[in-house]
């Protein structure tokens, strides 16, 4: 059976529709069918998606600058969803030069498929460094070193919610004549931790991510010391929630294609939603942490001497291919400024030094 008809046979058990985060949690994660837990190809020209470490080694050589700022004796790093393990990759190498390696390298990741693809990129490049890397099914207990999360807040599962007259609804999903559709639920949304957009029109739609609250605050629960740094798209809550932004974030990525329909090739094409990072920093504070920085990704690179890799670069060829790859990283129009880094601390004074040319926390 599909997933798509699990998705249908699961609404017509209920009796009722499920909600879009339920919906968007089966199309992703559902069992060897879930689009990240089945087999096809994600990452990369011949996935849906590029991610900045595939873009260029040099994302995960000044990631390793700023984890080398941050990481003592006896500290580790733990990555969450770290798709190909490209990253890991390009961190272990850096910090190998560096000699600033982390006791271990743990990396929590549940897709069986995508494990396997990790371990052998990492063997592949890295081979005398795979008894430091440790895979995990679940957090860790009593954490200190440096947490990444790159473009992981983002493929959370969201709920979807729509201004009615006398406020806002969910937008959940139904089956109807054998066809997913939209759904508005009949009860208001209410969450007191959570904002919703004021003064907007009616059928003004958008998105908030409970889970990823949630997610922090579990992350505060076993760090005992050290710095996470989450890396993904999204923006502040005032432009987050702007009046022209009346259809939401709701994307999906299908073989380099977007489009907003997320009820078309279910368990094959990816499902996203923008970081409200004024929710995640609220979040992370009422949790204990201190906020650290908040940067577009352009200015963080920039700050950790990406530059210097190319400057430093003496082949003509790679030189201009190091160009390309910064213009990709940096430039306003790729992932320059659509991509941010927030950075959380617990009980660690250090400056972080990917902050040095920008620190936007006073707009979250």
């Amino acid at each position: 059976m599909n997933l798509e008809q699990i998705i249908k046979n699961t609404i017509i058990q209920k009796a009722e529709p499920i909600g879009f985060d339920e919906f968007m949690n089966l199309a992703l994660y559902y069992p060897a069918k879930g689009y990240y837990s089945g087999g096809a190809q994600k990452f990369g020209e011949k996935g849906d998606f590029i991610t900045a470490p595939e873009t260029s080694d040099l994302f995960g050589f000044c990631l390793a600058r700023q984890c080398a700022q941050v990481l003592e004796s006896g500290d580790s790093i733990l990555e969450f969803g770290a798709g190909s393990g490209i990253l890991a990759a390009q961190i272990l190498f850096e910090l190998g030069r560096l000699e600033k390696l982390p006791k271990n390298y743990y990396i929590l990741e549940l897709s069986a498929e995508l494990q396997q693809r990790q371990k052998d990129t990492i063997n592949k490049t890295l081979p005398e460094l795979m008894d430091r890397v440790v895979w995990l099914n679940r957090l860790p207990r009593n954490f200190s070193g440096v947490v990444i999360a790159n473009e992981v807040l983002d493929a959370m599962p969201a709920k979807r919610l729509i201004n009615q007259t006398n406020g806002f609804k969910e937008l959940g999903v139904d089956c109807q004549d054998d066809k997913l559709v939209w759904q508005v639920l009949e009860h208001l949304y209410v969450n007191d931790k959570i904002s919703v957009p004021v003064e907007v029109s009616q059928g003004y739609t958008t998105e908030v991510n409970e889970r990823a609250r949630a997610w922090i605050e579990s992350l505060s629960e076993i760090m005992n010391k050290g710095v996470v740094l989450l890396i993904d798209y999204g923006m502040g809550r005032d432009e987050y929630f702007h009046p022209q932004r009346n259809e939401g974030t709701l994307r999906c990525y299908y073989q380099h294609k977007a489009s907003d329909n997320p009820f078309e090739h279910i368990g094959e094409q990816d499902i996203t939603t923008s970081v409200n990072f004024s929710d995640i920093a609220e979040q992370a504070f009422e949790c204990g942490f201190t906020l650290s920085g908040y940067a577009t990704q352009a200015l963080f690179l920039i700050s950790l001497g990406i530059d210097e890799y190319f400057l430093n670069e003496k082949n003509e060829n790679k030189r201009s291919n190091l160009a390309q790859q910064i213009k990709q990283l940096v430039l306003p129009n790729a992932m320059g400024e659509s991509f941010k880094v927030l950075a959380l601390s617990k009980n660690t004074q250090v400056k972080l030094k990917g902050f040095k040319e920008q620190d936007l926390t006073y707009k979250l």
